[in-house]
């Protein structure tokens, strides 16, 4: 029944997440082969930080309540603030035009009453939501009026998946009663040495995907241009409780290339520091970030370079309270 009933969520998770696991240290046996890009969002994790609490926990309920979204939510049993636990996002393709990616929400989901739901929308909206079958898979198939198509499918009562290409849900579908893990060594270990308490984390393999990208002329660091063609990965891991922390990583092909990179990752820095300044006196509401700025920093590490920096809480509500009014 689960295979009939593997029908796609595109439509609840456009709603919710309207722009658009597992333990974070294993890498997800979902995600495709030629992923070269994982994205993790600890989804409870951030609504029970003391920011979240204290700054955006009403304000994420209320944009819930009193619309279409909310009510078509309702009808699929589907709470996101309760029932998504964890995301995964993986990434792949050598451009913009060629990009390929697959949504992995890990959580608590009743798939008989998704597909009913679903399959409801089809046929108050089959302009827009349309049944694909592939074999003995189903999905649903979301199409905006601009842009991509999105496919989705509930895989199990804990596991739901959305993809831009039908080949992506199919092959999700197959893998989840695989044993291993199919991504690439390098990026595999990368996620390996990632912290499935963090908020969220990204991890890239970029080596030899940079060396044609042309950096506009007066652009930051001169010698950036070469330096592109030593990067290997890059790792961001932020960090909500109190404050908001971020950690970024840029792995370089051998120490040499990480103290030529330093140099320019140095020089960015310290222009942005004394630019925040001059940008909160021509608009004051921007002056929290001034504390963030001075926060900060950069260091090269052994093949590494390295860059850290920390939002106070009272900045981010600071931000938050303008922008609401």
């Amino acid at each position: 029944m689960l295979r009939t009933s593997r029908l796609g969520l595109a439509a609840a998770l456009a709603a919710v997440f309207a722009a658009p696991p597992v333990r974070a240290s294993e890498p997800d046996k979902l995600l495709p082969a030629e992923t070269d890009s994982v994205v993790y969002i600890n989804v409870k994790q951030v609504i029970e930080s003391d920011i979240v609490k204290k700054y955006a926990l009403e304000q994420m309920k209320q944009a819930l309540q009193g619309n279409d979204a909310q009510k078509f939510l309702a009808d699929l049993g589907l709470d996101p603030l309760k029932d998504v636990d964890k995301v995964v996002i993986g990434g792949s393709g050598k451009d913009q035009t060629d990009m390929k990616f697959l949504a992995i929400l890990h959580g608590k989901f009743d798939p008989e009453k998704l597909y009913k739901a679903a399959e409801a929308q089809t046929k108050k909206d089959g302009d827009h939501f349309t049944l694909v079958k592939d074999g003995k898979d189903v999905m649903f198939k979301y199409q905006p009026d601009n842009g991509n198509p999105v496919y989705g499918t509930v895989v199990d009562d804990t596991t739901v998946v959305l993809g831009n290409e039908k080949k992506t849900i199919t092959t999700a579908l197959a893998a989840a009663t695989a044993k291993t893990v199919v991504i690439g060594k390098d990026l595999a270990g990368l996620v390996a040495k990632m912290d499935d308490k963090a908020s969220m984390w990204a991890v890239s393999v970029v080596k030899g995907k940079l060396d044609n990208v042309k950096i506009p002329a007066g652009g930051p660091g001169p010698n950036l241009q070469g330096q592109l063609a030593g990067l290997e990965s890059i790792v961001a891991v932020v960090r909500v409780t109190a404050d908001v922390n971020l950690d970024v990583t840029l792995g370089m092909k051998d120490a040499d290339a990480a103290d030529e990179m330093g140099k320019s990752v140095k020089e960015l820095v310290d222009t942005i520091k004394g630019a925040l300044p001059f940008l909160a006196a021509q608009k004051p509401e921007l002056k929290p970030l001034v504390e963030a700025g001075k926060s900060l920093k950069s260091d090269v590490k052994e093949k590494s370079v390295v860059l850290t920096a920390k939002l106070p809480g009272n900045a981010i509500g600071q931000l938050l309270k303008q922008g609401g009014d």
